[in-house]
């Protein structure tokens, strides 16, 4: 993760003028300017840690922001802590020395970005583990936060998730309305192996054994069942296994961390699951400030 590229800087300088960390009234009436303090991040439940990066550039953009900052935060962490990590209840994620007023106006921000991308991530290890052993990989989607989904997808992947298409010009996947208004399933299939860019994979949703079979018979390079029970799923699989050809599955829908073995254990090779950035909650941390 590049934490100084402009997409991520713009996130982070969106995030402070949100909260208008620079205008932080009671900081300003009760904190003395040349104050310094300690700040530490302690996990206050087990977790999967994502975001550890943006602590020193949340603090260093604040200080673009408000033109007077003129120290360096120090920042540490144990060679132990880094994303993708394990964390228990009660650990040290990181501790900050700085200026405390800078402190007590990044506190929120850096907790709300650390908070939601480390509970995507322990969600998403969640799934990983529940399907360890089968060979079947666990995708996200795009259904990530508006203006966030770099810092979700990123969040995915120190989960053990791999990211499908980060964009809409990452890979055609064609979905039922596209197929609503393209005429059906074939005819849309066929349109877009015509007028696919390059070498793009084009991949299309099925609801039942039926249109899979169409979609094969007509040139699909991969196929997403959607909303397929584990048995119509299986059946896929095995049907898919007959041909001369390599035809990649992903079921999505209805996926819970209850079912999500079972449909793994149908030999399908990825599983999407929407839940890991639209309902992940976030995880619990807290930062303990104190003179320094």
């Amino acid at each position: 993760m590049d934490w100084t590229s402009r997409r991520i800087t713009a996130i982070l300088e969106n995030a402070l003028q949100e909260d208008r960390a620079t205008r932080d009234a009671t900081t300003y009436a009760c904190i003395d300017p040349n104050q310094r303090a300690s700040g530490t991040i302690l996990a206050k439940q087990d977790c999967v840690l994502s975001g550890l990066g943006c602590i020193p550039r949340i603090l260093n953009v604040f200080a673009v922001l408000d033109g007077t900052v003129t120290s360096h935060p120090e920042v540490t962490s144990h060679t132990e802590i880094f994303d993708g990590v394990r964390l228990r209840k009660g650990q040290s994620i990181a501790v900050i020395v700085h200026n405390a007023r800078v402190l007590l106006s990044c506190e929120r921000v850096i907790l709300n970005i650390l908070q939601r991308m480390s509970g995507i991530a322990t969600l998403t290890r969640r799934y990983v583990d529940a399907v360890a052993g089968t060979g079947t990989v666990i995708l996200d989607t795009r259904k990530t936060a508006p203006g966030l989904r770099v810092l979700d997808k990123y969040a995915v992947s120190c989960g053990g998730g791999i990211n499908h298409r980060l964009d809409l010009s990452d890979g055609v996947l064609i979905k039922n309305n596209h197929i609503a208004l393209a005429g059906g399933e074939v005819a849309a299939l066929q349109r877009a192996l015509h007028n696919r860019r390059g070498s793009q994979i084009v991949e299309i949703e099925v609801r039942s054994l039926h249109e899979l079979e169409a979609v094969l018979e007509h040139g699909a390079e991969a196929v997403l069942l959607d909303n397929m029970s584990p048995e119509d799923v299986r059946q896929a699989v095995e049907r898919v296994r007959q041909l001369d050809r390599d035809v990649p599955l992903e079921a999505s829908g209805g996926i819970t961390l209850e079912n999500v073995r079972t449909y793994a254990e149908t030999g399908v090779n990825f599983i999407s699951v929407g839940a890991l950035t639209h309902s992940a909650p976030a995880v619990d941390l807290s930062m303990r400030i104190a003179p320094a």
